[in-house]
């Protein structure tokens, strides 16, 4: 079966400073790795600076690899129009670090969701104002919450944890097949980041729903993977089942991260 996202020898290099003083900066070198075709969550774990929210650009096209080939569902990931970006952004949705800054202070929280269904239809088909609150509601629902409890709400009279909720829930209407969370839990209250992880594993369970979950966490990354990559510098160093690789890292700086988080949270009870 075709993987459902395939990088083949990535590389993305950034040009910086002007004429006289430019530079180049590689964020990402020589990458590759599979989504497979079966519903699962990768984590890609690394430090700031290891090239995971680049590798996040480059899979929700926002920008082109420099060298390398990036394939979804067996095709090159190419966005050159508007109607492009909208069929790709119905398989694949991001959701962001922080969700204070993904919604306007002064627009309501259930307006996003509903300018979300109408945007679906193709040329022609139009979704009225019940069936948005119906897709809505049905997304709301997979995140523990419904249309009732955030309807007319703006972002400021809604938690951090209920935001991210919504902002998860926004990504789900339009049904996509990937969803690439950068750091979802890092603005998050340290008492609902467990509430959120496993959230993840529930979408890809009941939904089928395959989950690029980027974070310098490795309890969590270790708690909700399937398999994991960590990078430093923009390479890969080391990959595998999650449990495995965390359990018994082999590489110098797998071992140093791992080192830097408690034992407690690698307990059995994970």
């Amino acid at each position: 079966m075709t993987a459902l996202l395939h990088l083949s020898h990535v590389t993305k290099v950034y040009r910086q400073g002007g004429m006289l003083g430019r530079r180049l900066i590689t964020a990402v070198k020589d990458v590759s790795f599979e989504v497979g075709a079966e519903p699962e969550i990768l984590s890609i774990v690394g430090e700031s600076g290891s090239g995971k929210s680049t590798i996040a650009a480059m899979i929700l096209g926002q920008t082109t690899p420099t060298e390398g080939r990036l394939e979804f569902s067996g095709k090159t990931v190419s966005i050159h129009s508007r109607s492009e970006r909208k069929a790709f952004m119905k398989e694949v949705q991001p959701v962001l670090q922080n969700p204070f800054e993904a919604f306007n202070p002064l627009k309501r929280v259930d307006r996003y969701l509903f300018e979300t269904a109408r945007n679906l239809p193709g040329p022609g088909k139009r979704i009225d104002r019940k069936e948005a609150e119906r897709m809505a509601d049905a997304a709301l629902v997979h995140v523990g919450l419904t249309l009732e409890e955030v309807k007319g709400r703006f972002p400021h009279e809604l938690s951090g944890g209920q935001l991210q909720r919504v902002a998860i829930a926004r990504a789900l209407i339009p049904q996509p097949r990937l969803l690439v969370a950068d750091e979802p839990v890092s603005m998050v209250d340290a008492s609902l980041r467990m509430a959120i992880v496993n959230l993840f594993g529930r979408l890809k369970n009941e939904l089928g729903l395959s989950i690029i979950y980027i974070t310098h966490d490795l309890a969590t990354a270790y708690y909700v993977s399937d398999n994991i990559i960590i990078m430093r510098k923009g390479e890969i160093v080391e990959r595998g089942q999650a449990r495995p690789v965390l359990d018994n890292p082999q590489h110098p700086y797998s071992r140093a991260l791992k080192e830097a988080v408690l034992a407690a949270d690698f307990a059995p009870a994970l």
